[in-house]
């Protein structure tokens, strides 16, 4: 066998192959992240517990298949003209969810690189002309988690945004928001300790100790870990027959001690969002902290505790490991959990998510507060298509509206609603039934529940068009538009007649990391507009 076989045939240990990797594929790959690879099966584990290798050969198969076959089929799928570099794949998780980017879980948000990517100073071959500069003004009237607020803090530009959800709103405005962190933090303590105590007050704490003990003998048994996930990604196994045997085993256990404990799992009524998807005592937590968030008279954070307790809500819903984007029935008894290979239970306390989110909002608003700038940002409720932009800023702060009306706003950079892909107040139904926001669906520019057909893609394009010739008032005479879109259905050409506009640039690519199910070959379009005149 020559040196090179030699060579691709080696085993490396967790470190080696951390660095391996990081070197084949050009960007950081942990530890922790080849452990993943293990735990779940995508590669083999060899040695034992004291000694785990990694064969590098297989290593490298996995992350040829995964990687470098991936862009030659979507281009061969999607076209030739996708610009592979905006796909930013060298980027990790955890730099495309940085710091306030992750406050809180929203469907449909784009990347922050992408946003930076048009509003920075830099050129490349794609992208040739520096459209924006530090004390700009820029509005995005479909403004969402307030991603593109965010990244034009951090570029000095200033920024509006327009949304006709309340809630998020609220999301955008906390992100941008100066507060006061030593108060946050003894906040947090102070509905920490009396959130663990609430919670000890009754049997649900030994019930879940007995319980997690059980499991954590049964899955031992029947999903070993990483034998079992190995099998399924082999098909040695069919996981889900599998898994399902093993759950109607273990649910007698479970059963045994729900009775056992007196634990009640369902609300009297399920009228609305929050009866239906929440067990009985984890209703009972949420309200004893809200009932204290609002006892806090420091507003910034006072919302921004509502918003760590809406996050820790929606991972304390009574659904799958598998299914929390999506809800398809309540689920309030043990289960096999395709996503963790083994048999998982319903949650039954927040008091771990609100910690955990404690924590982590706490980290990710300092990390912002060490590279903000004093531009300014500002998300309104409101409904783009009508809504007067100065006036309504008017009424927060005197000296912007002044720099409006003088220097009026140099463009937009938006993603629109897709059509009929999201309902956007239903995916935070939780928290506008905790904290009685005004729901305005109706409002809603393409949304899920009006479909995709003929009707729903005719008031889309007057949506949009009326969004963007209400905005055109407010506009600079030299202004550029930028709109993230996947126009599968070829709208935005009428739009932009429709709005007076016309298309000068268009910037295809591809989107990688989806929340969706559906992980097959995806492409959006940035769309670049001008007035007709200029």
């Amino acid at each position: 066998m020559d040196s090179k076989s030699d060579t691709i045939n080696e085993l490396l240990n967790i470190k080696e192959a951390s660095k391996f990797a990081s070197e084949y594929l050009g960007k950081n790959v942990t530890t922790a992240n080849i452990i993943y690879l293990i735990n779940y099966g995508k590669i083999s584990k060899l040695g034992d517990d004291n000694s785990i290798l990694i064969s590098k050969k297989e290593l490298i198969q996995y992350y040829n298949s995964f990687k470098r076959s991936r862009e030659f089929n979507w281009k061969t799928k999607l076209g030739t003209d996708l610009n592979w570099a905006l796909s930013f794949e060298n980027l990790k998780e955890a730099e495309t969810t940085k710091h306030v980017h992750r406050l809180h879980p929203y469907k449909g948000k784009f990347i922050p690189q992408l946003v930076e990517y048009f509003l920075d100073s830099h050129t490349d071959n794609f992208k040739q002309n520096i459209y924006f500069h530090k004390g700009d003004i820029i509005l995005d009237p479909f403004c969402g988690s307030g991603t593109t607020l965010v990244q034009a803090n951090e570029l000095g530009i200033n920024a509006i945004g327009v949304d006709i959800s309340a809630f998020n709103t609220l999301i955008s405005n906390i992100k941008i928001s100066p507060y006061d962190e030593d108060i946050l933090i003894q906040e947090i303590l102070r509905i920490t300790n009396l959130l663990e105590a609430f919670s000890n007050r009754n049997n649900t704490s030994d019930f879940e100790k007995e319980l997690t003990a059980e499991l954590n003998e049964f899955n031992n048994k029947w999903f070993p870990v990483p034998d079992f996930k190995r099998q399924v990604q082999l098909k040695e196994i069919n996981g889900e027959k599998y898994g399902q045997e093993k759950e109607e085993i273990f649910l007698p256990i479970y059963k045994r001690l729900v009775q056992k404990y007196d634990i009640k799992l369902l609300q009297p009524t399920a009228n609305c969002f929050i009866e239906k998807w929440y067990t009985e005592h984890i209703r009972e937590e949420i309200d004893f902290v809200f009932n204290e968030i609002k006892k806090i008279k420091n507003t910034s954070v006072k919302n921004i505790l509502c918003i760590v307790l809406s996050r820790t809500m929606r991972s304390c819903r009574a659904t799958t490991h598998a299914d929390l984007a999506t809800l398809k029935d309540p689920i309030i008894n043990t289960y096999y959990c395709a996503k963790h290979g083994k048999i998982c239970k319903p949650i039954f306390s927040i008091l771990k998510w609100w910690k955990t989110y404690s924590k982590d909002t706490v980290n990710r608003l300092h990390e912002f507060s060490l590279i903000r700038t004093n531009s300014y940002q500002l998300c309104i409720t409101g409904d783009s298509r009508s809504i007067n932009i100065p006036d309504v800023i008017k009424t927060y702060n005197m000296p912007f509206y002044e720099l409006i009306c003088k220097n009026k706003i140099k463009g937009i950079f938006s993603s629109p609603p897709y059509v009929g892909l999201i309902n956007y107040h239903e995916q935070h139904a939780y928290a506008y039934d905790l904290f009685g926001f005004t729901r305005n669906d109706e409002q809603e520019i393409g949304p899920l529940y009006k479909g995709q057909g003929n009707t729903a893609k005719e008031n889309y394009v007057i949506g949009i068009s009326a969004v963007l010739n209400n905005a055109k008032q407010f506009l600079a005479d030299d202004f550029d538009i930028f709109l993230v879109a996947n126009d599968k259905y070829g709208l935005y050409p009428s739009i932009a007649e429709n709005s007076g506009l016309q298309i000068v640039n268009q910037y295809k690519r591809p989107v990688l990391n989806r929340t969706e199910k559906d992980k097959g070959a995806y492409s959006e379009i940035i769309f670049h507009l001008k007035d007709k005149t200029s």
